[in-house]
């Protein structure tokens, strides 16, 4: 059998509402349902997290990249008559 902890969270009374009502729909425990739902939450926002932890760690690297008003710009132009090239990345001076 996995290993588990135990944890209390506060709920509001409509959210805990939906979550006997939900639990009760699909046979499920609420417990259960809690932790299906923070499993997926945590996995999401982990792999956001390290993603911008990734990409903070190779703009201070001096890696090229493009300035932000340049990326700006570019993106405001898209669909317009006068729409800009991509910009090429560079050495931050």
């Amino acid at each position: 059998m996995s290993k588990t902890t135990t944890m209390t969270v506060r709920l509001t009374p409509e959210v805990s509402d939906k979550l006997e009502a939900l639990a009760r729909d699909t046979n499920r425990s609420k417990s259960y349902l809690a932790s299906e739902a923070i499993a997926s939450y945590v996995d999401m926002n982990a792999w956001q997290v390290a993603r911008i932890k990734k990409a903070l760690a190779e703009a201070r690297s001096g890696a090229p990249g493009v300035p932000h008003p340049e990326v700006v710009r570019w993106v405001e132009s898209w669909g317009s008559p006068n729409e800009r090239r991509k910009p090429k990345p560079r050495r931050s001076k």
